[in-house]
């Protein structure tokens, strides 16, 4: 999976895993670095290796390994640290992934499909596709429900197609207890977090009205101060959305070594054009993100100058 794992990277891996071992395989799941901790629910987390705390121990498996899964990213890049120990492996690379304009020379075999509103939607299509429904038991159906459900918005997003919700509906003849999964998920934060998230709305966000835009800028020093874990920034992009006449929605995040950015928009906006032509990123059309080396301030300027660049799109913007 990708670094920094979401619901939908962690759940389709594990999802996978719970298949592929009852196929008689041996599989491991690595994840380049920690996860948030309101995913340590989803069954078998425990056995994800965590390659920046074991590196030694998840090369010697990628060394093993025959096939690799590569799950919820499209480019090696995305793995961080993992990426020149996938780039050397003799073993066969397999991409599942629905994000646009994949690094297609680095996977032997795989499918890419942005249409798709997940990887677990994927992984789920590749199990029935393989005539295996069978062997979709509760942990499997736990652990695609999640990344298909997070990567929705909860079933908001236009990508929650008719084949989504068909999807769901095949979960819950399984057995699927949903309402289980969106507590593990979404009721399971520390105080910490709810003041963070106070801050940072009273404080860090910035409205520019004749853009039709909001910008969050997060510094390292809030970070520290609320103790922020991984994973407590999830989501905090989305929350501008819902403000009226917000199409786009940026946050900024110093994380030390590196700037990360997300971007999300409504409507017809292409954010995934917009981090790959100035942010050094990319993912889909309404939600994407970047990274940048430059300091804090360096990277807020630049996103303005951007915003301006963009003014004849984002101030056209009907509601």
């Amino acid at each position: 999976m990708h670094q920094k794992p979401d619901g939908d990277a962690m759940g389709s891996t594990l999802g996978l895993y719970h298949f592929l071992k009852q196929l008689g395989h041996t599989v491991t799941v690595i994840s380049p670095t920690n996860w948030p901790s309101f995913l340590n629910w989803m069954p078998d987390s425990k056995l994800v290796i965590d390659y920046e705390a074991y590196t030694q121990k998840a090369d010697a498996i990628i060394d093993e390994a025959e096939w690799i899964f590569c799950l919820d990213f499209n480019t090696l890049s995305r793995t961080k640290k993992m990426e020149p120990k996938l780039d050397s492996s003799t073993a066969v690379r397999i991409l599942i992934d629905h994000h646009q304009e994949p690094q297609v020379d680095k996977f032997a075999y795989g499918v890419s499909d942005t249409g798709k509103s997940s990887t677990c939607e994927m992984v789920y299509d590749f199990i029935v596709n393989s005539g295996n429904t069978d062997k979709i038991n509760i942990e499997i159906a736990e652990c695609l429900y999640a990344g298909v459900m997070t990567d929705t918005g909860s079933f908001r997003f236009p990508s929650t197609s008719a084949s989504v919700h068909r999807m769901v509906a095949a979960l819950k003849d399984k057995g699927l207890e949903h309402s289980d999964v969106h507590e593990a998920i979404f009721d399971n934060n520390t105080e910490n977090r709810y003041r963070f998230l106070g801050n940072i709305l009273s404080n860090r966000m910035e409205l520019f009205y004749e853009y039709n835009t909001a910008l969050i800028v997060i510094p390292q020093s809030d970070l520290i101060k609320y103790n922020a874990k991984t994973g407590d920034t999830e989501g905090l992009v989305n929350y501008p959305l819902g403000i009226q006449g917000i199409k786009f929605a940026a946050i900024i995040i110093d994380r030390g070594e590196e700037r990360k950015s997300s971007f999300r928009s409504k409507g017809d906006f292409d954010v995934n054009t917009f981090a790959r032509k100035y942010f050094n990123g990319g993912g889909h059309y309404n939600a994407a993100g970047g990274n940048s080396k430059e300091p804090l301030e360096e990277v807020a300027a630049k996103f303005i100058t951007a915003m301006k660049e963009n003014k004849d799109q984002l101030s056209t913007y009907k509601f």
